[in-house]
């Protein structure tokens, strides 16, 4: 009785067991979830008229780049392209009253691309300067109406806009998108400051006419008296000469 139950016992752990090894291989394998990952945030373009305040001493022509709409153009262009831009920030000190005066005296148009033509549509570092190709295009154009060159030597970049030439004083911020370099003096783009002409030469002067000599008198003549001849002299004048034999 008792062999008839441990039997039994066997049997019943066997088919458990039997059971149990499948329902595992039957069973798929769980694996983990993994989290998704979140994408990179954008890039924030540069705040160029931040940079600038910060420096303290570009106020002007950051009024000019508010009120020209200019430092919304910058950020669009440098939220749509990777080319980035480049710079010449004049100091306040650039805009003396004379240049104040005459920027101020442009219309709106002219007033816009008179910053323009202080910004190159890419980055530009200090070393990119030596292979540049002039005239240099600006956000104002490259034809002849803003021409701009630039030129290296002696350790120094300079430029000129045909009117005015200076050169890069400093390097005020650079990221691999954006350089703004600092210029000492403005940059008058011939299109809207062209140049004076010259004055007219002087007229020639006109030969002064002489005025006419009244003949003078005959009795104002002088007698020379010889002892062969008679001679007259009038005044000033060899008239003649008489001959007489006594």
């Amino acid at each position: 009785m008792q062999q008839f139950i441990l039997l039994l016992s066997l049997l019943f752990l066997h088919d458990c067991s039997k059971t149990f090894c499948q329902s595992s291989a039957q069973s798929p394998i769980v694996t983990p979830m993994k989290a998704p990952v979140s994408p990179p945030p954008p890039a924030v373009p540069t705040d160029t008229i931040n940079i600038l305040l910060k420096a303290g001493r570009f106020l002007s022509f950051v009024r000019l780049m508010k009120a020209t709409h200019v430092d919304t153009q910058l950020f669009s262009q440098l939220n749509s392209s990777t080319d980035g831009i480049t710079i010449f920030a004049p100091n306040d000190n650039a805009f003396s009253s004379q240049v104040a005066g005459a920027v101020g005296s442009l219309n709106d148009r002219e007033k816009l691309e008179f910053v323009q033509f202080h910004i190159l549509p890419r980055f530009l570092s200090t070393s990119d300067f030596q292979t540049l190709s002039n005239p240099v295009k600006t956000l104002a154009g490259s034809d002849s109406k803003f021409p701009l060159t630039i030129s290296t030597g002696d350790n120094s970049v300079k430029i000129s806009s045909g009117l005015t030439k200076t050169s890069i004083s400093n390097t005020i911020y650079t990221d691999k998108q954006v350089a703004i370099y600092e210029v000492d003096r403005v940059l008058v783009p011939k299109d809207l400051f062209p140049p004076a002409p010259a004055p007219p030469a002087p007229a020639p002067a006109k030969p002064v006419a002489e005025s006419p000599v009244a003949p003078k008198d005959a009795s104002d003549g002088v007698i020379v008296v010889s002892h062969h001849n008679l001679v007259l002299f009038g005044v000033g004048t060899y008239i003649a000469a008489l001959v007489f034999t006594l």
